[in-house]
């Protein structure tokens, strides 16, 4: 209420730890796993240009998660044990990024609508309690809406410029992605099993 936030050596409720680490190390997973559905499309980008730019996003996410994973840590717990509990299933990571990417067009629609979906979820979170997610958040959001802009730009590409096959890829992939992305924003609250917790 007061605006402060809490610092890693700040006494704090071992709820609250805990819940953190749940939610940041699910982040940090999800940042770290949505790699692989894009970085299969680097050597199969329309050109060089598309390939550096998908090239530097997929180094972004990852870099998301580096950032996440050290502020994680910053709780008292190891990289090791959250990758273990990443491995094993322990926890979770956003499942958006088990969905096939059978396209091009479907690069575009994940930039355009998956990472739209994040910003809006992770915006808030640069005023968040805990100071490390914070500021790891305020450079996560910068570099996701560099994100946001080249799917729309892949898909403005294929449906201005493109020819009615390439059109017709876009719509598959908009069509595709749309409901995805929109379970990206979780169950309503009254059916949601750590909304509360998290407020």
């Amino acid at each position: 209420a007061r605006d402060e936030k809490i610092e890693p050596k700040d006494w704090m409720p071992e709820k609250y730890r805990k819940t953190h680490i749940r939610q940041m190390s699910q982040h940090a997973h999800s940042e770290i796993v949505g790699m692989l559905p894009e970085s299969n499309w680097i050597t199969r980008a329309p050109s060089l240009r598309r390939k550096v730019a998908l090239l530097a996003k997929v180094q972004d996410e990852a870099g998301h998660g580096l950032y996440l994973y050290s502020a994680t840590e910053t709780l008292g717990i190891s990289r090791e044990e959250l990758y273990n509990q990443l491995h094993t299933g322990a926890a979770k990571y956003s499942s958006i990024f088990n969905y096939p990417t059978v396209t091009w067009a479907d690069m575009g629609a994940i930039g355009r609508l998956v990472d739209g979906a994040a910003i809006i979820n992770q915006v808030p979170l640069c005023n968040t309690s805990y100071g490390p997610y914070a500021r790891a958040m305020v450079r996560v959001c910068k570099e996701e809406s560099f994100h946001q802009r080249q799917g729309y730009e892949v898909l403005i590409s294929l449906c201005r410029g493109g020819n009615e096959a390439q059109k017709k890829m876009a719509q598959e992939a908009l069509n595709r992605w749309w409901w995805p992305s929109l379970m990206m924003f979780g169950p309503s609250d009254k059916e949601s099993t750590h909304s509360a917790q998290n407020m």
